[in-house]
């Protein structure tokens, strides 16, 4: 067999051998540092027999899929270390992710003394240095095992196997684990490991199953690697939204009122008072029309739509079928109610586009173990909207959607830190979805070829559409890597037909008209953690709820202060003045901490002369202006939605 290497050179031999091997052939250093391999593109095992012509890559831990490997052989060697300490613990899962590996154990909470007790035995497991040892068992033969060892998960996860699935374990010494692999070689070849959390996650992430133990780590080929990896996790800890947006008091959370309901502080209120009304003008500019609609409905509604069959688990409802005449649920969406709007009145092929627009509190009921602070959460408000267009619009339209999606991005100063996912239906699943499988794969289609033609790079996601159509979902990660939905716009062929929608032709006849669904902005909430975690709470000014901060010299300039403020009010600025009689440069600190981006600092000089001393977080000490000039350039500044660049970093001291 020829097994042509990463490099284009050709290995020629005679009999079958394992990637191990001819890693060792070709060099015992390569073979001591390789954790894998790529057959043809696809993640191998070290152990795994070659016996046909093929390409290989030798992986090591310089490769994401070889990193990968040493995740996972460390995620094996912690669920040792727990089962040691813990017997009593039972394992399910535990995988490699893109920054580390977790492990769910049905087991009591684990404390951080926990987590430092469990790397200290992982220690000493890897110090013993065994090797890991793959095997394959039948079915029956496998369950057996498993109901030996007391290990319900993992009996349970082998008979949801495919009947023609192998079925294998990896051992290291005495533990034994479920696994398709693939792992190095040996324990002894992890270097660099940590635990770093521990959370409650559901048996197979539905509410309905075990509320399980996961214990998260991260694993690199070297100590500095590592450490530079841990003070990289302590710096974006100060930029978590969740703890930067309680500290800068623009929300906060309440036991008694619910989790997934975050009070929003009047700071944060502001900011989305601003965004909000930015939003709704730009759509009326771009041809929306606004709505306002119930935030409930009844169960009618959503049978029409079809939420009932495929999204009512997802659904607040309020009544029982059986028992009650009428049963309500709270909207987790607008559409239906707008094609009500349309319905109201009978439209010619001349009125379409038909563009409505609405500012919409939506209700979700999300799992408790998947809220997190203002990205998750099971109340919030999205700028919806619902186009209603003829086919021959479609393309053009979907189009715009996009335009304007990029310029809300682009004037948030987000446009460079997202992803476009064109997200697909799964055929392996079609009870999932209403339609054919050839309006899926159409109007698919239309989709790729929109981004396409406008170059927008992307990625195709199976299964991610909605029930009852695709999608082009534009995607954020927060500062842990999670991935999240900013923005969506949906190619909708299907619901016009369950609502009879249609408007009249030039001929006179009805026509099903196409609907586009999308958000500009999309969820507020969600955007403001984004934009909390991006800027680290140093807010372009226009989206600042506080935007200048007078600080008087001494209360002798209490009055002029107050003149100052006045003027800025009356220009729409949001100014505060801080007249506690402490000194200023405690005052300019503190104005510093609470990321204010303007501090006019004033007294005997600037009252005198109708001035104000300048300073700000981007330049530092701007120089004496006279009041006018000052109001002129900030709003200006706030006009446009500039983002001023930070030319200097002042000390906090």
């Amino acid at each position: 067999m020829k097994i042509t290497l990463k490099d284009g050179s050709v290995k020629e031999y005679s009999e079958a051998k394992s990637i191990y091997d001819i890693a060792l052939d070709i060099s015992e250093g390569l073979a001591r540092v390789a954790c894998c391999g790529l057959v043809n593109g696809e993640v191998k095992d070290l152990r795994t027999v070659l016996d046909s012509d093929c390409e290989l890559s030798i992986c090591t831990a310089n490769d994401k899929e070889g990193l990968a490997t040493i995740r996972h052989t460390t995620a094996h060697v912690m669920a040792e270390a727990v089962q040691k300490l813990f017997p009593d613990a039972k394992v399910t899962i535990g995988p490699s992710i893109e920054n580390g590996f977790y492990y769910d154990f049905d087991h009591a909470p684990f404390s951080r003394e926990d987590l430092d007790a469990i790397e200290a035995e992982m220690k000493k497991i890897i110090k013993a240095g065994a090797k890991l040892e793959r095997f394959v068992l039948p079915r029956e033969e496998a369950i057996k095992f498993m109901e030996e060892k007391g290990e319900p998960y993992k009996v349970e996860l082998i008979r949801d196997l495919p009947e023609d699935a192998e079925i294998s374990f990896y051992s290291q010494g005495d533990f034994v684990d479920l696994c398709a692999g693939p792992h190095l070689m040996s324990v002894k070849n992890i270097k660099a490991y940590k635990l770093t959390s521990s959370s409650g996650a559901y048996w197979r992430g539905k509410s309905e199953n075990a509320m399980l133990q996961r214990i998260y780590g991260t694993a690199f080929n070297k100590k500095e690697e590592l450490e530079e990896y841990l003070a990289y996790l302590e710096n974006i800890k100060t930029r978590d939204h969740n703890k930067l947006g309680r500290e800068m008091g623009l929300f906060t959370t309440v036991d008694v009122i619910g989790q997934g309901l975050p009070l929003l502080m009047p700071k944060g209120t502001k900011m989305i008072q601003t965004m909000q009304r930015w939003i709704e003008d730009l759509e009326e500019e771009w041809g929306y029309v606004r709505t306002k609609t119930p935030l409930m409905a009844k169960s009618d509604l959503y049978k029409i739509s079809g939420h009932w069959d495929h999204y009512k688990e997802g659904m607040f409802v309020m009544g029982d079928e059986e028992t009650d005449k009428e049963v309500f649920a709270l909207r987790p969406m607008t559409c239906p109610f707008q094609y009500y709007v349309y319905k109201a009145e009978q439209h010619s092929y001349r009125d379409l586009p038909i563009r409505y627009g609405e500012t919409s509190t939506l209700f979700r009921n999300e799992d408790s173990g998947e809220m997190h602070g203002l990205t998750r959460v099971r109340q919030f408000t999205i700028s919806e909207g619902h186009l209603i267009v003829r086919p021959d619009q479609m393309v053009e339209e979907f189009k715009n959607c996009l335009a304007l999606a990029k310029h809300c991005l682009e004037t948030l100063g987000v446009g460079d830190d997202v992803t476009y996912r064109l997200s697909k239906w799964d055929p392996e699943n079609p009870d999932k979805y209403i339609g054919s499988a050839e309006v899926w794969e159409e109007t698919e289609g239309h989709i790729r070829n929109v981004l396409n033609e406008l170059e927008i790079p992307f990625y195709e996601g199976v299964g991610e559409a909605a029930f009852y159509g695709p999608k082009v979902d534009i995607q954020a990660k927060n500062v842990y890597g999670k991935e999240d939905t900013m923005i969506t716009i949906q190619w909708d062929a299907l619901l016009a037909e369950q609502f009879d929608m249609y408007y009249i032709d030039q001929n006179g006849d009805k026509v099903r008209p196409y609907i586009i669904h999308r958000t500009s902005m999309g969820c507020y909430e969600r955007t403001l953690a984004w934009l909390i975690e991006k800027y680290e709470g140093k807010f372009p000014t226009w989206l600042c709820p506080e935007q200048v901060r007078i600080l008087p010299i001494s209360e002798k300039f209490a009055d002029y202060a107050a003149e100052v403020e006045k003027e800025l009010k009356k220009n729409g600025i949001l100014v505060t003045t801080d007249m506690r009689s402490e000194k200023i440069g405690f005052k300019i600190r503190e104005a510093r901490l609470a990321k204010v981006p303007y501090m006019l600092v004033v007294g005997q000089k600037e009252a005198e002369e109708g001035m104000v001393s300048v300073r700000s977080r981007f330049a530092g000490d701007e120089g004496t202006k006279p009041v006018k000039e000052f109001i002129n350039q900030i709003c200006e500044e706030i006009r446009t939605k500039e983002i001023r660049k930070i030319e200097v970093v002042e000390e906090s001291k």
